[in-house]
């Protein structure tokens, strides 16, 4: 008799809603085997019984074969007693346990389903919710786990028989695929307008809302993770008055084109930019304008004034597709700005009932559905800088998948930052990065970060018992975790630090050796109360010293000089011995008042805190440029300088170079005697260069550029010296003022030419959005108690040159 053999095996990560066990099924059964395939929160498990030989084929390739949404993470099969039968089948799901399972981020809707959404003779012909296996809404419609039907948004919709019929049916492509709809049995698309809104009796949905668009109207549209404004983008009246209903200040909207051929003569379109463009996560992708281009006809002029790049998206979703036409739809919009549904600094809408409420004053007419979204997620940001994907937002399509960790950890919660707030799970050698919650400073925000962190913990099993915040005593986010600690231990992070370990950890560093940490963001509070930003340090985990800082200038009145960059150029003026003399641009941007306060404000230190930001930097420089001296949005001067700088370089988008007298820092030395302090770098004779090139002429780009450039320098120069003084030869780049390309590529370039190992953010935000996964490191490897002699306590610092 030929032998017998059975086999449980247990498969984690991305394993339901992926066609997993659509996979299983029809492995074994192509193998001859018998057994069972199910779902469980920790995983898929099987159990395979049949010849060694199949058996052992079955496991081999398990992983290697898998489906192209899933993300095996481990294998783990043992053998257990025979038990007989024949077949092979998909039993019920198991609930209760620990959830180890990982729950796919939402997928674009793919090739085959957007074949069928355009075939006259296919069933789902212009079904707004066509999906398979392979795509449509995964992490935004569930609501526990294990991964079925019944634990996700689609549990109301029962199945029609047509649709069980595919869904039971192995050679299907939607088996078991858990969101399956069609035009008898799944959610309805819906067109409100009015006052109070309500439904066109008889109209085509689709066909009304495109006709409103190419009216000018402004659309609220029910997307995967939340509503959209949308309007179309040649209309300059319907984008003008989208961005006065939304408060939009000067912020760029995005763009959604049907293909890549819509864009690709108004901005620069690599292979990698193509290739994020059209995958399966379909982020938004900022684009760097082709100079000389003349968008009029397809973009107002206000969908981005003043950027450099142009942040486009493809459709995702097949109410996108419908929305922008299928082939032979009559002619309608070809680009479509696509903006958060909501008033700036609130969250993102996703229930309906308060869509008609929050956007009424927002939106001309609501096109939404009765499919609820479980949890928020905004679209992700992305770009590309030397070649790599660059995040800016994780979100939708990213989130949740995690990200694995060097070192393990305890069950811990990391908080995250005050703007562009996105909080950390983690346990063991895993981390979980939320999807964008946003600034803080609004309750609803605040609410909206309650409530992902409890889906959050629910779909990964992690009961934190450690807490991390940022250590700034005013941060919401701090804030908020205290009040909720219930006798936890929660540890302050000081935030340059973090930016620091996330890098670290993003590149899977084990920390048992010092980085040179670069960070240079806007904001963090300091050890010494003052507001850091340019900061160079030497840190692992646990600990960190203060080698240099860009010099303390002060901050004249807050908020009020983040608004208005010439008030940080006059500043920084004031600090180098520089007069404010009035053909200066910055100068003349000042009321003369406000000019004549500002000088008293200076002079007696009234409500100016010192910073050694380097995002006020850019500002300062940015004004004293002539380029940008109001802020309608967070980074705009430095965005427009980065603009400014890319024409003047001599090798296309990302260059920034430019030949002709540099710009250069001075380094402070700390006093000899006393206690050791940190190297300070003077921005003083570079901005007397700057004052120089401004009054001989020189265009605002060539100004940039030799910005740009000299500081590139002054990371290259105190890399150097930190390799010299205390041998170590690793730089991370960090924090939001590497979001700018033309400084990333400079400085990264530069400091390989001179042997450094670089690490560069790529899948985790350089910014705010990825402070949280530095806090959880930090947290999980601060030493219990001070070090005797090194000054390291959790998150601490040592002042030290």
């Amino acid at each position: 008799m030929e032998a017998v053999q059975r086999r449980r095996v247990i498969v984690r990560g991305v394993v339901q809603g992926v066609g997993f066990r659509p996979y299983v099924y029809t492995r074994a059964t192509g193998l001859g085997l018998a057994g069972h395939v199910t779902n469980t929160p920790e995983g898929v498990v099987a159990e395979v019984e049949g010849a060694p030989a199949a058996v052992s084929a079955f496991c081999e390739r398990l992983a290697a074969d898998a489906p192209p949404l899933a993300v095996v993470d481990t294998v783990d099969h043992h053998e257990v007693p025979v038990s007989g039968g024949a077949g092979f089948t998909i039993v019920a799901s198991r609930s209760g346990g620990l959830a180890r399972t990982l729950v796919s981020p939402d997928v674009a809707t793919c090739a085959d389903c957007l074949a069928e959404l355009a075939d006259p003779a296919d069933r789902r012909h212009r079904h707004p919710f066509i999906t398979c296996t392979h795509c449509g809404p995964r992490f935004t419609i569930v609501t526990g786990l294990p991964y079925d039907r019944a634990h996700t948004t689609m549990a109301r919709f029962p199945m029609c028989p047509d649709c069980a019929r595919e869904y039971a049916d192995p050679a299907d492509r939607r088996f078991h695929a858990q969101p399956v709809a069609c035009p008898a049995c799944g959610p309805r698309l819906r067109l409100l307008a009015g006052s109070p809104p309500r439904e066109a009796a008889g109209a085509d949905p689709v066909a009304e809302a495109r006709r409103l668009l190419a009216d000018g109207a402004i659309l609220a549209v029910k997307g995967l993770g939340g509503y959209h404004l949308a309007c179309d983008a040649a209309h300059a009246g319907a984008v003008a008055e989208l961005r006065r209903r939304k408060a939009r200040g000067d912020k760029p909207f995005a763009l959604m084109a049907r293909e890549p051929a819509d864009i690709e003569h108004l901005v620069h379109l690599g292979q990698a930019e193509r290739a994020l463009l059209t995958g399966p996560v379909r982020p938004i992708v900022l684009l760097r304008r082709r100079p000389g281009a003349r968008p009029q006809e397809l973009i107002a002029d206000a969908v981005a004034p003043g950027s450099p790049d142009l942040g486009v998206m493809l459709p995702y979703t097949p109410v996108h597709h419908l929305l922008l036409g299928l082939p032979g739809d009559p002619p309608g919009p070809r680009l479509l700005v696509m903006t958060s549904g909501n008033l700036s600094g609130e969250p993102i809408v996703t229930d309906d009932s308060e869509a008609l409420d929050r956007l009424a004053r927002l939106a001309d007419a609501w096109l939404t559905h009765d499919r609820p979204i479980h949890v928020p997620c905004d679209d992700s940001v992305v770009r590309v800088c030397d070649g790599e994907m660059l995040t800016l937002r994780r979100s939708r399509g990213l989130a949740p998948l995690p990200l694995a960790l060097p070192l393990s950890v305890p069950a811990a919660l990391a908080a995250g930052g005050d703007l562009k707030n996105a909080f950390c799970l983690g346990e063991d050698r895993k981390a979980w990065l939320s999807a964008h919650i946003g600034d803080m400073d609004d309750l609803a925000t605040q609410y909206a970060f309650e409530r992902a962190e409890q889906q959050l913990e629910s779909i990964t099993g992690v009961t934190p018992g450690l807490l991390a915040v940022d250590r700034h005593p005013g941060y919401r986010s701090g804030r908020l975790v205290r009040g909720r600690a219930g006798g936890r231990p929660v540890l302050g992070v000081q935030h340059h630090h973090a930016h620091i370990a996330s890098a670290m950890a993003e590149h899977g560093t084990s920390g048992t050796r010092k980085v040179i940490g670069v960070a240079f963001d806007g904001t963090g509070y300091g050890d010494d109360g003052a507001v850091w930003g340019g900061e160079v340090l030497l840190a692992d985990y646990a600990g960190y010293t203060r080698f240099a800082h860009l010099a303390y200038v002060p901050l004249p009145g807050g908020d009020a000089a983040v608004r208005r960059p010439y008030r940080m150029a006059l500043s920084h003026l004031r600090a180098a011995g520089l007069d404010w003399d009035p053909d200066l641009p910055c100068t003349a941007a000042c009321p003369p008042e406000e000019l004549r306060l500002l000088r008293r404000q200076l002079e007696r230190n009234l409500h100016c805190v010192p910073t050694s930001s380097m995002g006020r930097l850019f500002d300062a420089v940015s004004s004293l440029a002539g380029i940008c001296h109001h802020a309608g949005y967070e980074a705009q001067a430095a965005v427009e300088l980065e603009g400014a700088a890319l024409t003047a370089g001599a090798g296309g988008p990302g260059s920034g170079a430019d030949a002709g007298p540099g710009y250069a820092f001075a380094l402070r030395a700390p006093a000899p005697g006393g206690r050791a302090a940190p190297l300070a770098a003077d921005p003083a004779p570079v901005l007397a260069a700057v004052v120089r090139d401004v009054r001989a002429g020189l265009a605002p780009g060539v100004v940039a550029a030799r910005f740009h450039a000299a500081v590139a320098d002054l990371v290259g120069t105190l890399a150097v010296l930190a390799r010299e003084r205390h041998g170590l030869d690793t730089v991370a780049l960090t924090g939001g003022v590497f979001a700018n390309t033309v400084l990333s590529s400079a400085c990264a370039r530069l400091l390989r030419e001179r042997g450094f190992t670089v690490l560069r953010h790529h899948r985790v935000p350089p910014n705010d959005g990825g402070l949280a996964l530095g806090q959880l490191m930090v947290a999980a490897c601060a030493p219990q108690h001070p070090q005797q002699g090194e000054g390291h306590v959790p998150g601490g610092t040592r002042q030290s040159a």
